[in-house]
């Protein structure tokens, strides 16, 4: 049977998905304190609020859903122990994810319909440690990818993002991971990976887009794109590459634009408008199929 999902990505009429915006950026504006968090020593863990706070993430995630997204993701993002172990958190992963799966999915279930349905995308995020230049081990990475998936998995995710990809060892290590607990469950989900380009035209790690497409194109991936780092204008000739050439749906979700030093604080400029034009651009003449935003965007970004 056909993922739901996967039904709706490749029904005859090829909708667009709208993935929602920035979680970090929508929390941020809600003024949270170290209370709010649980305390001082794990004030910036936004992945903790599920526990401490989650009325303020499923804020996040009603508003974009008000707004319009079709897909919302958990506030998982730096769910994996070995980025949690730094709050001292690392024996929580599996309970966190699950438990932001879980609020995601009450979320979406209040504005889902027939018409509209809406599904909660599983966030694996690059962690903070980079396997390519050996800051980390693949098993040792694998590992904490199975355990972040498995909570995601339990807490009902309907498909899972690997998102940020800064170096194609990590997504090996999460793809690998996620097909572990598919094993283990004997039952797959959507997959989709995100690969952020640098300004600099390639990876962190100095991968550029046909090396990336020529390592992940034996995997069973369903959705393959390009979010965080830049705008939408730095993204353009990647996702012309992808168009040509990959065998995956396309996705581009930017940043609103390149952050600018405010005061102290990353400020994102791109306009509501701007944004939606320049992804009408990739939906119309690349051929995109899912599109959403990242660092800086807003409800407004996505409505």
């Amino acid at each position: 049977m056909t993922h739901p999902f996967l039904a709706r990505l490749h029904s005859p009429d090829h909708p667009v998905i709208v993935f929602d915006g920035a979680m970090g950026t929508n929390l941020q504006v809600q003024n949270l304190t170290a209370e709010d968090f649980g305390g001082a020593e794990y004030e910036g863990c936004n992945e903790y609020l599920v526990i401490t706070k989650p009325e303020a993430v499923a804020k996040v995630h009603r508003d974009f859903l008000a707004a319009g997204a079709d897909v919302i993701e958990t506030d998982t993002f730096g769910g994996a122990s070995i980025v949690l172990a730094e709050y001292d958190l690392a024996d929580r992963a599996y309970e966190l994810n699950k438990k932001a799966a879980e609020l995601a999915k009450q979320c979406a279930a209040e504005f889902s319909t027939p018409e509209k349905p809406r599904f909660v995308a599983g966030s694996i995020g690059p962690t903070t440690k980079l396997p390519t230049l050996g800051h980390i081990d693949f098993d040792t990475l694998k590992t904490a990818f199975v355990e972040q998936a498995e909570g995601l998995f339990d807490g009902g995710v309907d498909l899972f993002l690997v998102e940020t990809c800064q170096d194609v060892l990590q997504i090996k290590a999460a793809l690998n991971a996620i097909e572990t607990v598919f094993a283990q469950k004997g039952e797959r989900r959507p997959l989709m990976v995100s690969v952020t380009m640098e300004t600099t035209g390639t990876m962190l790690v100095g991968s550029d887009a046909a090396a990336m497409l020529a390592i992940l194109e034996p995997y069973p991936i369903d959705i393959l794109g390009l979010n965080c780092a830049t705008g939408p204008d730095r993204m353009a000739d990647h996702i012309r590459y992808l168009s040509a050439n990959s065998p995956f749906v396309i996705s581009c979700i930017p940043n609103a634009g390149i952050p600018e030093n405010v005061g102290g604080h990353a400020h994102y400029k791109l306009t509501p408008m701007e944004l939606r034009l320049a992804l009408m651009h990739f939906v119309e003449d690349l051929g995109v199929q899912v599109i959403g935003g990242c660092c800086g965007t807003r409800p407004d970004h996505i409505q």
